[in-house]
């Protein structure tokens, strides 16, 4: 059960799956057409990569799953903990998933893969920074596993089975935040390109500069 999250945390679970939405639509509409704020796709292509001998593809696809995976290392190493807690560090990890954002732009505009890779990295460090929230998973990169919970919710429901409907509620919140962001990222990429990725990159740095200042507010507040 997820009954004591505050409402900050709605917010920035949306606000999280927007921006990852918007950075998933430009790496599907930029010059690889390919998804980038998660490894499903890529690594079924990395597998028809070495199942067909191609050395560079395979370097590539490899290159970006590990990019991810550097990031959830960084996330770990930065805030130390998989569980929502006040007072981890992460104000550093949203500042550095907006430089990664935004040093990707020119790579990308130059369609120098480098840009792929820090998306990537920046992707995998804002999924882990947010994995469990009060003993529930919760992924703002992708929404497989919303739409999944979601489902089990509604078969749940048909068969008379209590929901828990804050849970449902995260859900329907990070679906329609992804969903959001994909369309804005869209629309943006039209006239703006990969300079596209300079929005999250803002919205990352002033989530970042807003969290600060949550937690030195109420750190000063008295016991």
């Amino acid at each position: 059960m997820i009954s004591q999250l505050p409402r900050w945390v709605w917010t920035g679970a949306w606000a999280l799956a927007f921006i990852a939405g918007i950075v998933n639509v430009v790496g599907l509409l930029g010059f690889e057409h390919r998804a980038i704020t998660h490894l499903t796709g890529t690594t079924s292509l990395l597998s028809a990569a070495i199942g067909t001998f191609d050395g560079p593809a395979t370097l590539h696809f490899l290159a970006m799953i590990l990019s991810f995976v550097a990031g959830t290392a960084i996330s770990g190493f930065l805030i130390q903990d998989s569980t929502l807690k006040l007072g981890r560090r992460y104000g550093y990890a949203l500042f550095l998933e907006s430089a990664l954002l935004a040093f990707a732009v020119p790579l990308l505009n130059r369609q120098n893969y480098l840009g792929d890779y820090f998306a990537s990295c920046a992707c995998g460090l804002q999924n882990a920074m947010a994995s469990t929230y009060s003993g529930s998973v919760v992924r703002t990169t992708h929404v497989s596993g919303m739409f999944t919970d979601l489902g089990i919710y509604i078969g749940h429901t048909l068969r008379g089975l209590k929901v828990d409907t804050r849970r449902l509620r995260l859900c329907v919140i990070i679906i329609s935040g992804f969903l959001c962001g994909g369309i804005a990222g869209a629309r943006a990429f039209q006239s703006l390109g990969y300079a596209t990725l300079f929005i999250p990159a803002a919205l990352t740095g002033l989530a970042a500069l807003g969290y600060t200042f949550y937690q030195v507010r109420h750190s000063r507040r008295p016991a």
